[in-house]
């Protein structure tokens, strides 16, 4: 079987395993794990930033940063299918009732400054007032765009003109800086804080890490906290985090396979396939007459899986637990299957 569901079904290599295995540890709640402590300020380097927060899941790391940006009852901008308010429970509603205001991205899920600057609130008597704008890089819901930082830039600036903060949803941003070649603290540079996962093309088994000014992740580490996620001997998990900062520059073969899967993908009557630009290959399967549902199954039934996206819109994800020759015969053995 070859699982292309997701870059987050890696398995850990042998060099985690033994990190883990023989990581100092200590109660990272009373800041004494040196290995966690380590890892967040590795993570903070990485991306500029003065500190960061390692956090289990990349999900409570964008709500702990929506909660600690915000006061209740505000508004957050975001693009309408952006993975905080389609793929996390509603937790803005849930954790920092929050009014979600969302914007059309477009095709590449960014929205414009002027977009900003129009639906900005001013808090009055009547208007609760726009309390944060959140981006995401890369969009996994536009098929893992890597969204160049000068349009983040001009989302900051837009947003920055009126006293509000932007939040990175980064899950992959170390994909989008791979994909734009530049370091990845260029592409947080102009925000006030970014979640990025190790858990996904990095491969650590488990965590995220928040990042921000040292002011900000000390309110952030309350909010952790509060949703439960202060953790102690973490040092187990937080090793396999350091080994996974190394990674940033093997993407580079995810997003080669991507491309090679997507190529194969296309050659096959019926599929429409978007061109890739990271690590996530988008499959439309319309004029298959098949559904994306009907479509994975048949793929799973040939060795092959994937998730789906929308009624006609299948995801395959390649990562480090796939090499070319997985991909290229994952897409023969599609298509046979499809003939078939």
């Amino acid at each position: 079987m070859t699982d292309l569901r997701s870059d987050t079904v890696t398995m850990p290599d042998d060099r985690m395993r033994e990190a883990a295995r023989d990581a100092e540890v200590g109660d990272d709640v009373y800041r004494e794990d040196p290995t966690v402590n380590e890892l967040e300020a590795r993570a903070a380097d990485l991306v500029g930033m003065e500190a960061a927060l390692y956090v289990p899941t990349g999900t409570m790391g964008n709500q702990i940063a929506i909660r600690t940006h915000t006061d209740r009852g505000q508004e957050i901008l975001t693009e309408r299918e952006s993975h905080v308010v389609k793929w996390e429970l509603g937790g803005i509603a849930q954790f920092s009732e929050l009014q979600v205001r969302t914007l059309d991205g477009g095709e590449r899920g960014i929205p414009t400054p002027e977009q900003v600057r129009e639906e900005y609130v001013e808090e009055d008597l009547h208007r609760p007032g726009t309390g944060l704008v959140a981006v995401e890089n890369t969009h996994n819901s536009k098929g893992g765009v890597a969204i160049a930082p000068e349009k983040i830039d001009a989302v900051a600036e837009a947003a920055h003109e009126r006293d509000v903060p932007v939040h990175l949803d980064g899950a992959r941003v170390m994909n989008a800086a791979v994909a734009n070649d530049v370091a990845p603290e260029r592409m947080v540079e102009s925000v006030d804080s970014v979640m990025f996962c190790l858990s996904k093309g990095l491969g650590a088994p488990v965590g995220s890490v928040v990042a921000g000014t040292e002011a900000f992740i000390e309110r952030a580490r309350r909010t952790r906290k509060l949703f439960g996620g202060g953790m102690r001997q973490a040092g187990v998990i937080a090793a396999p985090g350091l080994v996974a900062l190394e990674n940033v520059d093997r993407l580079a073969e995810d997003h080669e396979n991507a491309r090679a899967l997507a190529d194969r993908l296309a050659e096959i009557e019926g599929l429409g396939v978007q061109e890739p630009e990271t690590n996530i290959v988008l499959v439309d399967t319309e004029q298959t007459g098949l559904t994306a549902e009907e479509f994975l199954e048949t793929a799973a039934d040939a060795g092959v899986r994937g998730v789906e996206f929308d009624t006609h819109v299948a995801r395959f994800c390649t990562h480090w637990d796939v090499d070319r020759e997985d991909v290229v015969e994952a897409a023969e053995r599609v298509g046979e299957a499809l003939e078939g």
